[in-house]
């Protein structure tokens, strides 16, 4: 009887360690998503939280010192001031003008500090306007015709 209790004692201290465990990992990986012009109504721990903000590079605000990278994100008319710390190189499509999604917390200076930081170039990837598409597909279908 002896050894059945330790055993179920053991495998009650892990099964709660898990469980501890699983509710820090969760805690930590939620990730909320904020527009620039709701971060100011933000107070709190809602301040303090992780989060995710999207918005447009201004253009020349794009600037590269030792560690860091510092840039401006627009949107709603408002500009957020981003500091990204990631070790991750930024993608090649993050450039003035483009879209970008930041993710991590904002600092108590009002910048933003980035730790992961995505970037997308839309006009880079769609058919300029007016453009036909269909001669395109065309000469595709040809080709591998012959």
């Amino acid at each position: 009887m002896k050894k059945q209790a330790k055993f179920g004692v053991g495998i009650g201290i892990i099964v709660v360690a898990l469980g501890f465990l699983a509710w820090l990992g969760y805690g930590e990986s939620k990730t909320y998503y904020h527009t620039i012009a709701e971060l100011e109504t933000l107070s709190g721990t809602a301040r303090t939280q992780r989060m995710r903000v999207a918005g447009t590079v201004e253009e020349g605000s794009i600037r590269h010192l030792s560690g860091r990278i510092d840039f401006v994100l627009q949107g709603e008319g408002k500009a957020l001031p981003v500091t990204y710390i990631g070790a991750d190189p930024l993608p090649d499509t993050f450039a003035d003008k483009a879209q970008a999604l930041v993710e991590g917390r904002p600092g108590p200076d009002g910048r933003f500090v980035a730790e992961h930081v995505q970037a997308k170039c839309a006009s880079k990837y769609e058919a300029a306007p007016g453009k036909d598409n269909k001669g395109a597909a065309a000469s595709s279908t040809q080709r591998s015709s012959m």
